[in-house]
């Protein structure tokens, strides 16, 4: 699992007197039984939850998803120079003929959101 193997890097590369915080999607990957187990044994590790579906990351997940389908999805790059060249010429191009990205979410269905999670985490404590 590509997740538990990233938290085991971020826990080998992070000092061990720093608290690690993690801002997550409600992706089934970050919740799954083997990563709740190693949280479980490294206290450091604190994940936050983005509400479904609220979330201004949401737009950050859509710009990177721009970049993968028009930009790195169909390269084949042969070096990290050479992928990092192809994002700029991406960039360049997307700053001469900028796309807004619309945020559509109304603050009170995010407080809302906000105060569903708390409640169900509340629950899921007691």
């Amino acid at each position: 699992m590509e997740w538990l193997r990233f938290l085991k890097q971020l826990d080998k590369e992070t000092p061990k007197d720093l608290d690690v915080h993690l801002i997550v999607d409600n992706y089934a990957t970050h919740k799954h039984a083997k990563v709740k187990q190693w949280l479980a044994r490294h206290a450091r590790f604190h994940v936050h939850f983005t509400p479904t579906g609220s979330s201004w990351l949401n737009l950050v997940e859509r710009f990177f998803a721009d970049i993968t389908q028009e930009a790195i999805r169909d390269g084949s790059f042969t070096s990290v120079r050479q992928l990092v060249a192809t994002i700029d010429e991406y960039l360049a191009l997307r700053n001469e003929q900028p796309k807004r990205y619309i945020w559509r979410a109304k603050g009170e269905e995010i407080l809302a959101k906000i105060h569903r999670a708390r409640l169900a985490m509340e629950q899921a404590v007691i």
